[in-house]
């Protein structure tokens, strides 16, 4: 059964979401505000977070920075505010979907089963670890090393990268590139993904050449040796 922790300060939302995922068979943990929730991730382990940004004590952005430095869990976050500014600054952050108040419980849902779906390890990725000169990338255990070092990235980074490895030498658009990495193709835009790739060339540092861009269409994974 997939855990869940519901964070937000407003009784009904955590209530809603915690009847419709119990529904669906998630076992779901509630966190009043941001501090409560790290406190909570601290002793527990979790297949999602579920946070809102405004929170007394803590928001949902630090929250998810403090988390983030001690566990990798995938995190949606819940939001009042819809501006293009507020979603970037999210993926930036670590988060991996980012939905706005108000909002259909059934599609939180569907986003929630997306992200759980996505972070299972595939049967393509078991014990796979691939190298590419000095850039070593563990598919089922999500690491990634440059020249030996661990690089960290958020796992939006890491989702980016290994779906660009397993399309190696392939053209990819933007839009496929949202469409299956982010699960959506009506949230985000051309400067959601090109964010993300700049993030990704700046974590795989001398290997950043690796991932062409191809002008008026999008990018790929290619490796000529």
């Amino acid at each position: 059964m997939y855990k869940i922790l519901v964070a937000d300060d407003e009784d009904k939302i955590r209530e809603v979401i915690r009847e419709y995922a119990e529904f669906e068979g998630y076992n779901v943990t509630e966190a009043v505000d941001g501090m409560e929730a790290v406190n909570i991730v601290k002793q527990q382990d979790f297949d999602l977070i579920v946070m809102d940004v405004m929170m007394p004590r803590l928001d949902g952005f630090s929250a998810c920075k403090e988390i983030k430095k001690i566990k990798d869990i995938p995190v949606l976050m819940l939001s009042a505010r819809g501006e293009e500014y507020d979603k970037l600054f999210g993926f930036e952050t670590g988060v991996d979907d980012y939905v706005v108040k108000p909002f259909s419980p059934k599609e939180i849902m569907a986003r929630i089963n997306v992200i759980i779906s996505r972070h299972r390890p595939s049967e393509n990725d078991i014990n796979e670890t691939l190298k590419f000169g000095g850039l070593e990338i563990d598919m089922l255990g999500r690491n990634v090393y440059v020249d030996g070092i661990k690089a960290e990235m958020t796992p939006k980074e890491y989702d980016l990268l290994f779906y660009l490895v397993r399309n190696k030498n392939i053209a990819l658009s933007r839009d496929k590139l949202l469409e299956d990495v982010w699960g959506f193709d009506f949230f985000g835009d051309d400067r959601t993904v090109d964010t993300h790739i700049k993030m990704l060339r700046n974590s795989i540092g001398p290997y950043r050449d690796y991932i062409v861009t191809l002008r008026g269409l999008g990018y790929k994974f290619e490796v000529t040796q």
